[in-house]
Parts: C-alpha cells; structure tokens; sequence
C-alpha cells in the first residue's frame, strides 16, 4: 500500500502546475490532500480534468472559502468516512477527515488533517491548542479501538532541532514551541504512535518537506519538517520505504508544500 500525503496548497493551483500529473505517475493507492481550498464539486471536476477522476474521494471542505480543506482519494472504496473530530468548534472547518480502507490484513483508518499556523500567545495560537487536543483525544479513541491507524498531513510543528533548518532563529516562534512539541511526544509516548520517516531515516537534519516561495529558502533547502505520516505501532512494523517528493528545481515546484510518501507491506482488498 503506496501513501501519498501532501499539501498542495490549493488544488486547482496545484493542477495548472502540473502538480496532478506528478501525482497520477506515483502509482499510489491512498492519497491524502491537505489545504485543498475548494468546494466538493470544484475538488471533483479538477481531479477528473487531472487524471483522478476515477478515486474514490471523501473530502471535508472548509467553511471559509478559499481556506483549508483536506481529502482522501483511494483506488478501493473505503467502508467508513467521517469528518467528526469532536469539538463542534472544528465542524466544518476543513481540518479532518479519516476513512476506513480495506487490505487483507485488516482495515487501515486513514486520515488527513491539517493543523493551522499559529502565532505564539495569541487567540490564534489558542485555538491550535485545542484542536491538538481534539487530535489527541481522537488518536486515543482510534488506538483502543482499531490496530492500523496512520495520521498523515501538515501539522506545522517542527518536532525537533532536525526538522528544522533554522532552528535558534525560530525559538519562540509558532510551529517550533515546546508546548506544540510535547502534542506529538504525547502521541508516542502515551498512544504508541510512530513517526514514519524518522523512524525509518534515524536521526539528522531534514529531510524538509515546506519551503518558503520567498527568496532562496529552497535552493538553500533552508525548510520545515511539518509534513508526517504516524502510524499506529501495530502499522508502522509494515513500513517499508519513506521518501520526500522534493522538487528538482524551484521551477518544477507545483506548492509550497512536498509529498511525503511512505510504503506499507500491505494488500488493499
């Protein structure tokens, strides 16, 4: 099972940039969107014009228009979909969305969720708080209750000084706070979850999956780690292979954003 996770900050954006044509030749089974940032019928018609229009797609825009908004395409129908993560605050608010796809070793809840930038000590900043504890409580729930669960998206936390190029510029800042941090250690320590990549990368610097368009943050690879795959325990022991979809240049670039993609030794069906 090839999963594909990225923020494509904007897909229709994305898809004048040729960022669909890079995701048809992926071979994929499960793609997660994360900032999709356009309605259901605008999201469908793009992945068909794209070269998509066969996936099955469960999607949850954002109330705002033009903002957030995730989605998850499989090639197999998945048997559940939902949007709910609890607190009626993030109803409708294009932040979460899990399904249920089979395999023959049991099914696999997918989810794609986007957690917002913050800005440190601000209401704004409140507020991605509590949806990380709405993630928390979810990622329990999910774990007493089903052995394969990966968690994909863009989480704008930097989990570490190795997934973050600059790191002594940004203490203090939003997406490098302890408190953010200790979200993702609660994740591992007390529900058993695995950060995909750095589990199978080990320790060291990068590999960054965000990029600022300004300046030369990209030809200097001068990025964030804040795009991730966690697996439940149980899951990640079929975790075969991660890479980055890095761009080879900052022309080819089709967002902000690169996929993170993760093999699991698994059969959809």
């Amino acid at each position: 099972m090839r999963l594909v996770s990225v923020n494509v900050n904007g897909i229709r954006a994305a898809a004048r940039r040729g960022g669909l044509d890079w995701l048809v030749a992926q071979d994929a089974d499960v793609i997660t969107l994360q900032e999709v940032r356009a309605t259901d019928e605008q999201l469908l018609k793009t992945l068909a014009d794209g070269g998509l229009g066969d996936w099955h797609v469960a999607s949850a825009p954002g109330r705002t228009k033009g903002h957030a908004g995730v989605a998850v395409l499989t090639r197999q129908q998945p048997t559940r979909a939902s949007s709910d993560i609890g607190p009626v605050e993030f109803t409708d608010a294009g932040r979460w969305i899990e399904v249920d796809v089979p395999t023959h070793d049991g099914p696999v809840t997918v989810i794609s969720t986007y957690v917002h930038t913050g800005e440190a000590a601000t209401p704004k900043q409140d507020e991605k708080f509590r949806f990380l504890d709405a993630v928390g409580s979810r990622l329990e729930t999910l774990a007493e209750n089903n052995a394969y669960v990966v968690l994909t998206g863009d989480l704008n936390i930097c989990h570490s000084a190795d997934d973050l190029k600059n790191w002594k510029g940004n203490i203090g800042k939003a997406g490098f706070l302890p408190e953010e941090q200790a979200h993702l250690d609660r994740w591992i320590r007390d529900h058993g979850y695995v950060d995909v990549h750095r589990h199978l990368q080990g320790p060291g610097p990068g590999p960054y999956t965000w990029w600022s368009w300004r300046g030369k943050a990209f030809d200097n690879d001068a990025g964030w780690r804040i795009d991730y795959q966690f697996a439940s325990s149980a899951l990640a022991k079929f975790a075969v292979r991660a890479e980055v979809g890095r761009a080879v240049a900052y022309a080819e670039r089709w967002s902000d954003h690169a996929a993170v993609t993760v093999d699991y030794d698994l059969t959809l069906g």
